[in-house]
């Protein structure tokens, strides 16, 4: 959840020809979206996206998508402290106190994933490294302790994020939320057993080395997400994501791997269900 909101002004792009196969958005923020969560679901679930990840990203957000998900059952939520919000506690006590937090939202039954947690060099600067790795370090924790998913947020840290998965020892279930590694990269993650989630970047005509990443990337590990609103898919770069547009990166995924539309997402359906244990 590091990038800049686009526009809520630009119209909503037009509903996509429905999936054949149904899947699921692996991670989204309702919370920031202008639809209501209702309104959001129903859209998705009418072009095959019947399951969405609701991701928190801090404390108060974290207990809304827990309480999100309990009320909706299409709904799964992640809790965590996004990666820059660990530098902003004012000291270790006060992060600690935080993470304490997130275990208890961790534990609750509608709640089946931690995260995103991660490193994001791009907007904390070297003052936040360590706190960024503390808390990073500490939710590998809690994903194990509460055997959840580990939903992973990696923005120009590739080296230190396998490097602390490796040191602390990764979760069973390990998720890289919005690829953002090259195809070598991949294939790293892929023999570690890692889910590569990916965005509507992947359509991007600069986003080569994603696309690379996708051909390379085996398909038992591959799921799909809109991190709405952000991200969304070319031709609707610009204006508002949401759940609904899936099936669009979807197909560029299929297109880029050269597989049918229905075989990729019955992939999908498949590794997202088995990532989150639902």
């Amino acid at each position: 959840m590091p990038h800049s909101t686009p526009s809520q002004q630009q119209p909503a792009p037009p509903l996509p020809e429905p999936l054949r196969v149904p899947v699921a958005d692996s991670h989204t923020h309702l919370d920031m979206q202008e639809p209501s969560v209702a309104e959001a679901l129903a859209a998705a679930a009418s072009v095959g996206v019947e399951t969405v990840i609701q991701v928190g990203c801090d404390l108060e957000r974290s207990r809304w998508a827990a309480e999100i998900a309990a009320a909706h059952p299409s709904v799964h939520a992640t809790v965590a402290l996004h990666p820059n919000e660990a530098p902003r506690a004012a000291d270790r006590g006060e992060l600690d106190a935080a993470l304490a937090e997130i275990e208890k939202l961790a534990a609750l039954p509608q709640v089946l994933g931690v995260g995103e947690t991660g490193l994001d060099y791009f907007r904390t600067g070297e003052d936040g490294v360590a706190a960024q790795q503390y808390s990073f370090r500490a939710h590998i924790a809690i994903a194990k302790r509460q055997q959840r998913a580990l939903v992973i947020h990696d923005r120009e840290a590739h080296a230190d994020v396998l490097r602390i998965l490796e040191e602390e020892g990764a979760p069973e279930r390990t998720v890289f939320h919005c690829y953002s590694g090259d195809a070598e990269m991949a294939r790293l993650c892929a023999a570690k057993g890692y889910f590569m989630s990916f965005a509507g970047n992947v359509t991007f005509k600069n986003a080569q080395p994603l696309r690379d990443a996708v051909a390379v990337a085996p398909p038992e590990l591959l799921l799909v997400e809109t991190d709405a609103p952000f991200l969304t898919p070319v031709p609707y770069r610009g204006r508002p994501n949401a759940p609904y547009l899936v099936p669009v990166t979807l197909r560029a995924m299929a297109a880029t791997k050269g597989m049918s539309e229905e075989a990729l997402a019955a992939h999908v359906a498949a590794n997202t269900a088995r990532a989150f244990g639902y």
